[in-house]
Order: structure tokens, then sequence, then C-alpha cells
């Protein structure tokens, strides 16, 4: 049988288009592409996680409280290979984090909220073993 092989992109409305690709640039450092959007491959985030780098697909139940205060109905998941070093990046471009950063088992956590009220949740894997467990 076919199979998915994983999230090909995510694709979204925004207010101002040419505002929220400045600002992810700025704020998060994220490089846009000729087409308007940033590529990640999937070679770059596996050789710096061997065997943590993956993307989850997950719903929610409609009344978790996890996407808060974003009022959208998604929430986006960036991989960063330095958490602390993009937190810092986010002070200094003058963007409060949401909440209080988190340490789990399976990564290193941070949220902001982008410039359409969408909350974007930072994501620095640990590596841990958890390859065996996907």
């Amino acid at each position: 049988m076919a199979k998915i092989l994983g999230l090909g992109g995510v694709f979204f409305l925004c207010k101002d288009v040419e505002a929220t690709r400045a600002w992810y640039n700025r704020v998060l450092g994220m490089d846009m592409d000729d087409y308007g959007g940033a590529s990640f491959l999937h070679a770059e985030s596996g050789a710096k996680f061997p065997t943590a780098a993956r993307t989850i697909w997950a719903p929610f139940k409609e009344d978790s409280g996890y996407f808060k205060p974003s009022d959208s109905d998604f929430m986006i998941n960036l991989m960063v290979d330095d958490l602390d070093g993009m937190m810092e990046h986010i002070r200094e471009a003058g963007v409060e984090l949401e909440g209080e950063p988190m340490i789990e088992s399976y990564g290193k956590f941070a949220w902001v909220m982008d410039p359409d009220g969408r909350k974007v949740e930072l994501w620095q894997p640990v590596e841990s073993g958890l390859a065996s467990e996907a």
C-alpha cells in the first residue's frame, strides 16, 4: 500500500503576506525563497538530530487550550537547532515569548505569536532514542 512519508508543507492565509514574510525573516531568521516561502531540507534536520528529527501530525480536542492565546485552530511547530540562541534572537528583535520555555524528555520548547495571531512553537529535539518509537 502507498504510504505517507511526511509533511510536505504548511500553507496558510494571512492579512499582509509581505509583512508576515518579513516578520518570520526578522524574528525567526527564516530565509524566503523565490516562491515566497521557506524550504527546510529533511537531510539537514536529520544530520543535526539523527534519532530525534521528525514531523508530528496530531489532532487536538476542540476545547484544548494548548494553542492559546491564539484563536487559530492550528499551531505551527518549527524545529530549531539551538533554542537558547533562537530565544536570544527573538528578544533582540523586540518580540516577547509567550509563556515560559519548557524542557521535556523529547525536547526544549518556547513559543511566540506571529503577526496574524498564530501561535508558533519552537522545538529543539533531544536525542533520546525516539527513532525506535516512531
